[in-house]
């Protein structure tokens, strides 16, 4: 019984770790840490436990994520010449706005959730450089463009997490369920 409330504990915890990557939190880190402290902690004999090799595809994976997130928003804004201001502020308004779009699809369930929080995430981020581009002095047509591509690199980016993430947590569950 032990084995399988902790299963299912774990479980919980890749389904968390793999969520809080839509509000652009280090969600596969989650799972990635709960994969080497169960491959470390757990004994051989224990019916959840998490091999060596699927502990560091997950890392891998995890890595992939936060590179393919990092590349995607960090060359959208820079290639328009973006300020480091506006950079700061399109990754406040991106958290922001992916909380709010939790709040604002509660009326469809999960789906809903997740969608709003990706799009208001990408809303947020472009409204944080188009305000810190115009805090820097330049004008509303850079701002305005220099937001657009705070809007795509955040949205493009978050799928790619979005996506490393479904596959770790993937082999985070089948490592514990199926090992």
């Amino acid at each position: 019984m032990y084995d399988v409330s902790f299963g299912i504990g774990l479980t919980l915890l890749g389904i968390v770790g793999w969520a809080a990557n839509v509000l652009g939190m280090p969600g596969n880190w989650l799972t990635t840490i709960a994969a080497w402290a169960v491959w470390w902690l757990a004994p051989m004999d224990f019916r959840v436990f998490v091999s060596l090799p699927a502990a560091i595809v997950i890392l891998g994976i995890s890595l992939f994520g936060e590179v393919l997130e990092l590349a995607a928003s960090a060359l959208g804004t820079s290639r328009l010449g973006g300020s480091k201001r506006g950079t700061a502020l399109a990754l406040v308004g991106s958290i922001l706005g992916a909380i709010a779009g939790l709040i604002v699809g509660s009326p469809i369930p999960v789906i809903g959730n997740l969608v709003a929080s990706l799009l208001l995430g990408g809303a947020g981020a472009c409204a944080g450089a188009i305000l810190g581009e115009r805090w820097a002095g330049k004008d509303w047509q850079t701002s305005l463009d220099i937001g657009n591509a705070a809007f795509w690199g955040r949205l493009l980016g978050t799928v790619g997490k979005v996506v490393c993430g479904t596959i770790a947590t993937t082999v985070f569950l089948l490592a514990i369920w199926v090992s």
